[in-house]
């Protein structure tokens, strides 16, 4: 799956890579992208354990996000906390992207990684900017959540992945390809491939000339 968003000062093209445990039809790792004004909301959610009732539990947390999309963060966690109130609860990461000013804002329940590519600081030794996560589960016991800002230029990569995915994942990242190329290399190179495996990938791109 991929898409894109375009405002005055960056497009950001984004996409997905993701495979379902083994041994399950339904995979517990599950994704959101919605429309904000001038930019974008993505979000990764990882239902705690595998099979039917954690696919259950991330998509009622997706669905809980769409119901008002917002930049508000905070305000989109404790929502689905109360939603998933009962059931057994998800990690999850979310980003708003700000096409218009070229702003992200993200957080972390959880040990979903995010992690933003700035690869035009030093080509051959990109700079990394890692999200703060805070341990906790959402609808079973919430921190105090708390978002954290970056700034977003031109061949940024925005990278947010479930566990199934290794670590080493990050050191492994090349901005000059399409997102969807990036999640599936991500996917076929870093895949535990005994997990729910997800990765969104969203790069962002100069905005290109209207049309005359």
């Amino acid at each position: 799956m991929a898409g894109i968003a375009a405002g005055k000062t960056l497009t950001v093209e984004w996409a997905v890579a993701q495979l379902a445990h083994p041994h399950e039809t339904d995979s517990g790792d599950q994704y959101t992208a919605l429309p904000l004004p001038g930019g974008l909301l993505l979000a990764v959610i990882d239902g705690l354990g595998h099979g039917a009732r954690a696919a259950a539990a991330a998509r009622l947390a997706a669905a809980a996000l769409s119901d008002r999309p917002s930049a508000d963060l905070n305000a989109l966690v404790a929502r689905c906390h109360a939603a998933l109130a009962g059931t057994r609860g998800v990690v999850m990461t979310l980003a708003a992207l700000d096409a218009e000013r070229g702003a992200l804002a993200w957080l972390g329940i959880g040990n979903v990684t995010g992690v933003l590519v700035h690869p035009g600081h030093h080509p051959q030794d990109p700079k990394r900017e890692h999200l703060h996560l805070r341990g906790g589960v959402v609808g079973y016991n919430l921190p105090q959540p708390r978002a954290f800002s970056a700034n977003l230029v031109p061949g940024d990569v925005l990278v947010l992945a479930t566990d199934g995915i290794h670590s080493g994942f990050t050191d492994d990242i090349s901005a000059w390809q399409p997102a969807q190329t990036i999640a599936d290399h991500i996917l076929a190179q870093h895949g535990r491939g005994s997990d729910d495996a997800l990765v969104l990938v969203a790069v962002c791109r100069a905005p290109q000339p209207a049309p005359r």
